[in-house]
């Protein structure tokens, strides 16, 4: 039979709602969805004034914080002013001093182009100015979300701008920032990328009343990065220079041996604008292939000058990244420039690394399998497999194989049990630093004084009670250097720079995760720092690899840990090969 709605009309799919009529948005509303693309956090506000500042000429820049950027934020500068005219325009969207045709787009010399930062603040806070330009009777403008509300006379040398109550008309802005200070740190290193680029130039930046860095002009930049990050890491730095390529660039590399466990020290410079991009990171890692361990993250400061045309700064709202008219010729001089400061270290002090395999890794000879199975390791590790059950608790060692790396082999009921011993130590450990009743605190004869960037500086004083909690008695010695007097038992220090820097980072990187409000915040913060310091703290490789009686106290604690299978960062501790899988495996 045929189909009686053959050929029939099919009817549009009636949708339930009605869709709203298309509207254009109300001017107040556009302002603060722009906001919201150039000004993400009270760091973005700091980067945005500072660049104006340096655009003015400024030689010396004042930054004051309160409560994290959201009370106040306050920029003053030394540079030229604004006419009463100019300092009314400068609110206005687009409004610009530094572009006026579209080809500028592509000759850009200034930090600042595209006259939103101004507005785009004005519209989520409330703003006071106060300019003088030579000559000039100064001015003071109020403004509330954009709208002037008084227009005063005022003596201020150079720019002040303050701005308070950030997010006050966008409370969900205002709930999606981190904790004070996560906040305060990326603050810290707004300014610090301001200076470096800006060696010339003075800053000085105070939170809550604290100053954190007083950093006066300086002649070059080895003589910034000392300021910034001491004269300990300024000393390991190797710098190379190559120009007439098209580009002109100067490399700080540092040292192999200063290689970091992140990538907390690194900062390229595009035409003095600090940004992130990936091709020159790139090149840098590339150049560093082969000296340092793939875990470990080197230290390098990479300044890049090139044509304005050969490089757009107009790809990201916030100009954090820009796009190379040839990526090739960037990555491959980056990568020369670096090699070639690198090539200032004495060959026969660095340590080479084979890039694709680990460092701890053992290489065994090319004998028999015979000579291997019955070889006693010179590691003082058992190297014959029990043939009867063994007792985990038992006071006796575990006769088991040392099978390279961080592997262990012993007999077990099932058949043969394959031991991670650095995933287990880990575990162990994690579990003791969550419970302080646990371990103690090692005193320092001598205590120990770390200086750090300021933005770990900032986070460490922030967290002194949380550090307590861990074993360490960390006190204040002010200029980003705090004073290390104690440390847990569980630990074997022999850098408490790279600790200390390692910890900060942690601390960081969970608040950037977690988020400001969410609920057990703190104590996800404790997890993450007890797996971080546990990862420190066990052991690893070949030179640490454990006999039969630690092997057997290593099994004996795991037993009784509350997730004995997995380490806390989730990889698991054991495995099992039965004699089941044996037997699929030669094919019985």
């Amino acid at each position: 039979m045929a189909n009686a709605y053959a050929g029939a009309p099919v009817r549009p799919r009636m949708l339930k709602y009605r869709m709203p009529d298309i509207k254009i948005l109300p001017e107040d509303l556009i302002n603060k969805i722009a906001a919201g693309e150039v000004i993400e956090r009270p760091a973005s506000v700091v980067k945005e004034l500072i660049e104006n500042s340096l655009d003015a000429g400024a030689g010396r820049i004042r930054v004051d914080i309160s409560r994290a950027g959201k009370k106040l934020i306050c920029v003053s500068d030394n540079g030229r002013g604004m006419d009463r005219e100019d300092a009314v325009m400068a609110f206005e969207r687009h409004a610009t001093s530094k572009i006026s045709s579209e080809d500028d787009l592509f000759n850009i010399k200034t930090n600042g182009f595209r006259g939103e930062a101004l507005s785009s603040i004005a519209s989520v806070s409330k703003i006071s100015l106060s300019t003088t330009s030579h000559g000039i009777a100064g001015t003071r403008l109020e403004i509330v979300g954009r709208r002037i509300l008084s227009i005063q006379d005022s003596s201020v040398p150079g720019t002040t701008i303050a701005v308070s109550e950030l997010f006050y008309n966008t409370p969900a802005r205002l709930k999606f920032l981190k904790s004070d200070s996560t906040e305060n740190s990326h603050i810290t290193e707004a300014v610090t990328s301001a200076a470096l680029a800006n060696a010339f130039a003075g800053f000085d930046l105070k939170i809550d009343g604290r100053e954190l860095f007083c950093l006066p002009p300086a002649t070059d930049i080895i003589e910034r990065i000392s300021q910034i990050f001491g004269m300990e890491l300024a000393e390991d730095i190797c710098s190379a220079d190559l120009r007439g390529i098209g580009m002109d660039l100067r490399v700080f590399a540092g040292s192999p041996s200063s290689a970091r466990n992140t990538r907390a020290v690194q900062y390229v410079f595009v035409n003095g604008r600090p940004v992130k991009d990936q091709t020159v990171s790139y090149a840098v890692y590339k150049a560093y292939e082969g000296l340092i361990p793939k875990e470990k993250h080197p230290v390098f400061f990479v300044f890049v000058d090139i044509s304005p045309q050969k490089v757009d700064f107009n790809v990201h709202p916030a100009k954090r990244e820009v796009r190379f008219s040839d990526k090739s010729l960037v990555f491959n001089h980056v990568k020369k420039a670096v090699k070639n400061a690198l090539s200032n270290i004495c060959t026969g002090d660095v340590q080479q690394y084979n890039s694709c395999q680990d460092s701890n890794t053992v290489h065994l000879p090319a004998e028999s399998l015979d000579q291997i199975l019955y070889t006693e390791s010179e590691a003082a590790v058992q190297t014959t497999i029990s043939d009867t059950q063994q007792d985990y608790t038992g006071s006796t060692g575990i006769p088991c194989l040392y099978l390279g790396g961080t592997f262990v082999a012993v007999r077990h009921t099932e058949g043969l049990m394959i031991i991670d011993y650095h995933a287990a130590h880990e575990r162990i450990n994690y579990e003791r630093f969550l419970n302080s009743r646990l371990f103690e605190s090692v005193s320092l004869l001598f205590p120990a004084q770390v200086q750090l960037r300021p933005s770990e500086y900032s986070i460490l004083i922030n967290n002194l009670d949380l550090l307590k909690e861990f074993g360490f008695d960390v006190e204040d010695f002010g200029s980003n250097t705090i004073i290390v007097r104690s440390y847990p038992d569980m630990l074997s220090v022999g850098d408490f720079g790279t600790l200390m820097s390692d910890v900060a980072s942690c601390i960081y990187e969970s608040d950037n995760t977690l988020g400001r409000g969410e609920i057990n915040m703190l104590s996800d913060v404790k997890k993450r720092l007890a797996a971080r310091l546990a990862c420190h703290s066990s052991i690893r490789g070949r030179s640490e690899a454990p006999d039969s009686f630690r092997i057997a106290k290593l099994l004996q604690d795991l037993k009784v840990t509350e997730n004995p299978e997995c380490c806390p960062h989730g990889r698991p501790t054991t495995h099992i090969v039965s004699i089941a899988d044996m037997n699929k495996i030669f094919k019985r």
